[in-house]
C-alpha cells in the first residue's frame, strides 16, 4: 500500500496552534520517513531554532525518567510549554519503541503544554533515533519552549547527544563505579551539566569527590571555558531540583554570552546534512546493479581483480547517472 497523502500546510499550521493530534503525526511522519518528509521539513524550518534543547544521558537505573519528570513540573512552573522526546530500545516485532510513552513523566496527563513522545531506536546506535534531529525540530515549531531528549542509556558509543543537545545532562548514580566509568566512556566530554542522583544512598559523597576531581583535571586542559558543575538530587525525594535549575540557567547564560549556542546549533545543522546526503548516497549506490554494482565489486576486490579506490570510482561514476 501507498503513503497516505498528507496534507501538509493544514498539519503545521495544525501542530503550531497546539494541536496534540497535529504534533504527533508530524512525529510518525518523522519517524516513517514518510515521502512528504521534504515538505514537511521545508514548512516547520522557518518557525524552529527557538526551543531549548536538553539532553539527559546516563546509564539504566539512574534515574533519568524520574529527574525528567521534576524538570517538566520546574519548566511547566516557569510558564513554559515542554516537549520531551524518550528514545527507547526497539521492539524485536513492530520495531516500535519497547516501553511506549513514560507513564511516570506523566504527572500532568492532560496537561496541554507537555507533550511526550516514544522514540524507537530501531538498531541505531548512540543512544538516540535517527529520527531525533528532524522529530526536536518538529516540537521546536509547533512552539514548545524547552525540548528535553532522554537517551537510551549511556556508553562507549552513546555520545551523540552532545552533538544534538544545547545543554547535556549526564546522570550517575553512587554504587555504580560511575566515577571511573565517567572517563571510560568519555562521559567527561560530553557533559555541561553532571547529576549525580540518589544522592541519599551511601557513596554518592565519594562519586561527587571523583567528579569534581576529574572536572578540575579537564578544566586545566581548557582554561577559560565552561567548568561542568556537579549537582546532587534525589529526584525521588524531589530534593536538590532547585540546584540543578540553577546549573541548567547559567549554562544557558554561559551558551548565550559566549556564542557557543550558535555555534553548537551550526554543527547540529552540519551533521544532519551529512547524514542525509550519505542516505541519499547510500540508496544511489544500493540502486546500481550488474558487474558494476556493489555485490559484483566487492566480489572482485575479494579475488584481487580490483584495487578499492578504484572500485569506489567505479560505484560512484554509476550512482551519479
Amino acid at each position: 500500500m501507498g503513503a497516505r497523502a498528507v496534507d501538509v500546510p493544514a498539519l503545521v499550521d495544525s501542530a503550531r496552534a497546539g494541536t496534540p493530534r497535529a504534533v504527533a503525526r508530524l512525529v510518525s511522519l518523522v519517524e516513517d520517513a514518510h515521502p512528504a518528509l521534504r515538505e514537511v521539513m521545508a514548512a516547520l524550518v522557518p518557525h524552529a531554532g527557538r526551543a531549548w534543547v536538553i539532553g539527559l544521558t546516563g546509564a539504566p537505573g539512574v534515574g533519568k525518567s524520574t529527574s525528567t519528570s521534576l524538570l517538566i513540573s520546574a519548566f511547566r512552573g516557569r510558564g513554559l510549554r515542554v516537549g520531551v522526546l524518550a528514545v527507547d530500545p526497539s521492539s524485536p516485532f513492530s520495531g516500535g519503541a519497547l516501553l511506549g510513552d513514560r507513564i511516570r513523566m506523566q504527572d500532568r496527563p492532560h496537561d496541554p503544554g507537555v507533550y511526550i513522545r516514544s522514540l524507537a531506536t530501531r538498531g541505531h546506535l548512540g543512544g538516540l533515533s535517527a529520527a531525533t534531529p528532524q522529530a526536536i525540530r518538529v516540537l521546536d515549531a509547533a512552539g514548545f519552549d524547552v525540548v528535553l531528549v532522554e537517551t537510551v542509556g549511556v556508553g562507549q558509543s552513546e555520545v551523540e547527544i552532545a552533538g544534538l543537545a544545547d545543554t547535556s545532562v549526564v546522570l550517575l548514580a553512587p554504587g555504580m563505579g560511575d566515577g571511573i566509568q565517567a572517563a571510560k566512556a568519555g562521559i567527561l566530554e560530553i557533559g555541561d551539566v553532571f547529576v549525580v542522583n540518589k544522592a541519599d544512598h551511601p557513596g554518592a559523597e565519594a562519586t561527587v569527590h571523583d567528579l569534581r576531581r576529574m572536572v578540575s583535571l579537564a578544566e586545566r586542559a581548557a582554561p577559560g571555558g565552561w567548568r561542568p558543575p556537579v549537582v546532587r538530587t534525589a529526584a525521588l525525594q524531589r530534593v536538590g531540583l532547585d540546584r540543578l535549575m540553577q546549573a541548567l540557567d547559567k549554562h544557558r547564560a554561559h551558551l548565550d554570552e559566549t556564542g557557543e549556542l550558535c555555534r553548537r546549533r551550526e554543527r547540529r545543522a552540519a551533521d544532519e546534512i551529512e547524514q542525509l546526503a550519505l542516505e541519499r548516497l547510500r540508496t544511489r549506490l544500493e540502486a546500481v546493479e550488474g558487474q558494476d554494482g556493489l555485490g559484483a565489486l566487492s566480489a572482485a576486490l575479494a579475488a584481487g581483480r580490483i584495487d578499492p579506490y578504484a572500485a569506489v570510482d567505479v560505484l560512484l561514476a554509476h550512482a551519479d547517472r
